[in-house]
């Protein structure tokens, strides 16, 4: 990475990155006992004998908790990528729905949609971004101008080949991060500046953290522990899928 180029990330990071940690910290602590158990799998939990209230509530809780962050976390990282486009390439964030960046490299114009992760969305939101595809490729060729046109689906990691679907290229890990900042070991250089405060932030999370485990678990003992402290699976089952 150029020296400017890392300058201006540790910028970025610096700026926006708070955020993603503020949002960890809150959401931990506003969690509520009902929403952690909805739509979980009271059997799973059964057959896999946690039988003590805090051991079912850490699963609970470190389970929502990744997911949550990987979300979160993956709309930071998703900006990060428009803004390394923008300082090492000249891409631009579009304006056209459901693309994220347009750059144009070798005389090919990329649209890209950025994603963090290879498993996002569901089968309904693949085939918005296939349309979303389309429409902008359409809508761009009424230009005789405009050249060359390549859909692309730019996943932040993942080691897995570059495939051309016929639609749009599939690109993700080192060589995404090539194609929006015309170096191949961006992808690694770009995890320093992600540390940022990142210890300060861990300490109070952590204090949170234990702190809503403890509250949660008391919850969870009052509403679904019987007299002699033992879970009460009929009542959780109840709750979870009762609806007759």
């Amino acid at each position: 990475m150029k020296e400017e180029t890392s300058r201006l990330i540790k910028e970025f990071v610096h700026q926006n990155i708070d955020s993603f940690h503020l949002r960890r910290i809150e959401n931990i602590k506003s969690l509520k006992l009902k929403q952690v158990l909805k739509n979980k799998n009271p059997y799973l939990f059964r057959a896999k004998n946690l039988n003590r209230a805090d051991e079912l509530v850490s699963a609970l809780l470190d389970a929502r908790q990744s997911s949550s962050e990987e979300g979160s976390f993956g709309g930071f990282l998703e900006e990060l990528a428009i803004y390394v486009a923008k300082i090492t390439v000249g891409g631009e964030k579009s304006g056209i729905e459901g693309i994220d960046i347009e750059l144009k490299r070798d005389e090919v114009r990329y649209l890209i949609a950025v994603k963090s992760g290879k498993n996002w969305g569901n089968a309904s939101q693949h085939a918005k971004l296939r349309d979303n595809f389309k429409r902008a490729v359409k809508v761009l060729k009424q230009s005789r101008y405009v050249g060359e046109i390549q859909p692309t689906l730019g996943i932040a990691y993942g080691n897995f080949k570059t495939v051309n679907t016929g639609g749009f290229l599939h690109i993700g890990g080192q060589s995404f991060w090539n194609l929006i900042s015309d170096d191949p070991h961006f992808y690694v250089d770009l995890i320093e500046p992600l540390g940022h405060e990142s210890e300060k932030f861990n300490e109070k999370f952590d204090e949170e953290k234990s702190a809503s485990y403890n509250r949660l678990t008391r919850e969870f003992v009052n509403e679904y522990c019987d007299a002699d402290g033992k879970i009460d699976w009929p009542r959780l089952v109840n709750f979870v899928s009762g609806n007759l």
